[in-house]
């Protein structure tokens, strides 16, 4: 069996220890002999003294030997504790990785104080924590995506099933139908594929200077014919002319993944307002609608993948639920910082630095 740290912990101790007190007490009766000797050769002595100054050798060397004997028992005892309290820390941090690499992820380390085995404790409760709330996640993910994609393929295999059999009749309407799930499930991919490369580690801006009129102006133009078509007024406030660094693709994926979900959720004749607020090292943009509003108690959740306030999974009313995540990435990837208000409408937020 190989030998564990309290082990080698106390048998070092110990040695140093031992190894310490026996070169001390050694040195210290030779050193007490000789000197006796050197004063017998040099005083000489009378018919009293060989006696006396045997018996003060003997009770001197004596009297060191049990005090040798002594500091060992006490430092192999000192050792052994010391040992152990600097070892269990470390074993029950090692017992709990176990734990960990079989799927126990709620284990957790207690080291009370304040040292560097304290810290290495909290430090690995901390990624215990960070691995139950991602396994949580994947677990969740993986059924949205089952969920998402269960729906829309169960709804093609009853259109086609239908069709085939010949209860149906192929007519354009019931072709639509199938259509429309395909671009749905077409949508799903694209928005998977999206989250993915922004997710991965060789992901990288591409910034430089760029013109913010320029920018909006595309962003809208790319989504005006949606909001013509839904009856829904778009418009952009006035603002100063600004210079940002930024990546012109992924800004303006933000943005039109954020005027996508104003158009959403907000009704025929509704309104959607672009503002930009300067700010001294950064610049404010607010995406404000006259939507359906999102609870307070949804709005911390908002950013979540596949999170949908609709719990019943409208599909007239929702997407994937990924277009914020791969927004709040975007903007965390440029600097940013971006954050929803709920009051008469919906108010997205988004604060990106100026350089």
């Amino acid at each position: 069996m190989k030998p564990g740290l309290r082990y080698r912990l106390s048998l070092l101790m110990i040695g140093v220890v031992v190894g310490t007190l026996l070169i001390a007490g050694i040195s210290l009766m030779m050193e007490t002999h000789y000197h006796f000797q050197q004063y017998q050769e040099q005083y000489g002595m009378d018919h009293n003294l060989p006696g006396l100054t045997f018996h003060l050798e003997q009770a001197l060397l004596q009297s060191m030997m049990w005090t040798l004997v002594g500091a060992v028992v006490f430092a192999v005892i000192i050792s052994l504790y010391l040992a152990k309290r600097l070892s269990s820390p470390l074993v029950e941090m090692k017992q709990a990785a176990e734990e960990m690499t079989r799927g126990k992820l709620s284990v957790r380390i207690n080291v009370p104080g304040n040292d560097e085995l304290a810290e290495l404790g909290k430090a690995l409760n901390h990624l215990a924590e960070q691995l139950q709330k991602h396994e949580r996640l994947r677990i969740t993910m993986t059924q949205d995506i089952a969920h998402e994609l269960r729906t829309p393929l169960a709804t093609l295999k009853s259109h086609i099933q239908a069709m085939l059999d010949q209860i149906w009749e192929p007519t354009p309407a019931r072709l639509r139908a199938c259509y429309e799930e395909t671009e749905r499930l077409i949508a799903l991919v694209a928005d998977l594929e999206q989250l993915t490369e922004v997710d991965s580690p060789d992901f990288r801006l591409h910034r430089k200077p760029e013109d913010l009129t320029s920018l909006i102006e595309q962003s809208a133009n790319i989504v005006s014919a949606a909001f013509m078509e839904k009856g829904i007024r778009l418009e952009v406030k006035p603002y100063p002319a600004i210079r940002l660094n930024v990546d012109r693709d992924r800004f303006i994926q933000i943005l039109v993944n954020v005027l996508s979900n104003s158009l959403k959720f907000t009704p025929e004749g509704g309104h959607v307002e672009i503002r930009v607020k300067d700010e001294t090292d950064s610049v404010l943009i607010t995406v404000q609608d006259t939507g359906i509003g999102i609870a307070p108690e949804d709005l911390p959740y908002v950013f979540e993948r596949f999170y949908r306030a609709d719990k019943s999974r409208n599909r007239k009313r929702g997407g994937s639920g990924i277009g914020l995540t791969i927004v709040k990435k975007l903007v965390d990837a440029h600097g940013g910082t971006v954050w929803i208000e709920s009051v008469n409408g919906t108010t997205v937020n988004i604060r990106l630095p100026k350089s």
